[in-house]
Order: structure tokens, then C-alpha cells, then sequence
């Protein structure tokens, strides 16, 4: 069975992207995938403080909610991470959780060793992030540091969902084509995670 953490990172609950994110998990669960889902905006998670208690066995020293988010990460075979674009990155909710996981960084290149550049990924990573505008370069940040985030928690970006044009909530519902293939991807992430 395959096992996914699904991470809510928009402000919104039911904003763009959280709608194209349970529509992909809507569909991974009809290929029985199992998912654990987090909303970021409702956890208590502090920014990183570059304490580097890390170093001493790849575990954050600040206690809060990341480490449930950390450890369903760890269980998993697949994360997927939806966030909205603001300012050619990541929300805010979602930029705290991915500092923190400088931890998870930590543990693979300096504690277990390795290589730069490794390509040995224990998991998959899909990316699912929604726009206001249509600019040209719109994706381009936010693609860049997801694919980093995911390299940080041992997993490939195995694909992305990229919507523009949808800003208002729920603006995604009047694009059901978007809506279709974010469950399609869902379906075919969770039968990539079982096969593998």
C-alpha cells in the first residue's frame, strides 16, 4: 500500500490550492493509498532558529508540531506539498515548515553521509502550487525551491501541478480541467509509489 503525507500549505483552507490538493489525494486514495494530511496554517511550528541542535542525531531540539509532520514525512513513501504563489515562492506557513526542515537536511548529508548530488531517494515528491497572474516566470522560484525542500526529506520531485490565473477562493472551481488532472496525477502518484 502506498503511504503519503499530504501538506496544506496555503493560509486558505479551502483556497486554490487545497482544492487541487484534495482532489490528488481524492484520487491516490482510490488507488488505496493511505495519506496523513496536515493543515500548516492550524500547527504551532516556530521558525528555525539555527540552533543546530540538529547535528547531534538529525532531530530538531525545538519542541513544537513539526516533529509530527517530520516523523508522518519519515513513514511515508510520498509527500506532496501544495502551496499558492506569493511573491515567486511558497506561503509562509510553508517556507517555516520547510526551514525547519534543515533538521532532515542535516541528518542525510552530514549524519548518514551522503554524497552531493546523490540521486538514491527513499521516497517521491509531487508539487502542486496555484498563481494569480500569467507571467511567464510566475514558476519558476517556487519549482526551484520545492525541488530543494524535497531533496532535503530524501525525495525526488517526481512531478508538479502549475495553475495560473486563479486568485479569488475557489476561482479553481471554475477550471474543472485542473481539478481533473490534479486526480489523475493523484492516481497515477500513488500507483508510481506501490510499484516502486
Amino acid at each position: 500500500m502506498a503511504t503519503i503525507t499530504a501538506l496544506y500549505g496555503s493560509p486558505r483552507k479551502d483556497g486554490n490550492t487545497a482544492l487541487l490538493l484534495r482532489k490528488a489525494l481524492e484520487g491516490a486514495r482510490q488507488e488505496g493509498a493511505r495519506v496523513e494530511e496536515f493543515y500548516l496554517r492550524d500547527l504551532k511550528i516556530s521558525p528555525c532558529l539555527e540552533l543546530y541542535g540538529c547535528k547531534e542525531g538529525g532531530r530538531c531540539v525545538i519542541d513544537d508540531d513539526f516533529h509530527q509532520v517530520a516523523d508522518a514525512i519519515r513513514r511515508s513513501q510520498g509527500v506532496i506539498l501544495a502551496s499558492p504563489v506569493f511573491f515567486y515562492t511558497v506561503s509562509a506557513h510553508t517556507k517555516i515548515f520547510m526551514d525547519r526542515c534543515q533538521s532532515l537536511w542535516v541528518k542525510r548529508y552530514w549524519i548518514d553521509g551522503t554524497p552531493f548530488g546523490s540521486k538514491a531517494y527513499e521516497r517521491r515528491g509531487f508539487f502542486i502550487a496555484a498563481g494569480a497572474t500569467r507571467g511567464k516566470k510566475l514558476f519558476d522560484g517556487v519549482v526551484l525551491t520545492a525541488r530543494y525542500f524535497f531533496d532535503a526529506l530524501g525525495a525526488d520531485l517526481w512531478d508538479s501541478l502549475l495553475v495560473r490565473g486563479v486568485d479569488a477562493e475557489g476561482d479553481v472551481l471554475q477550471h474543472p480541467e485542473h481539478l481533473k488532472v490534479a486526480h489523475e496525477k493523484g492516481k497515477k502518484f500513488a500507483r508510481l509509489l506501490r510499484e516502486a
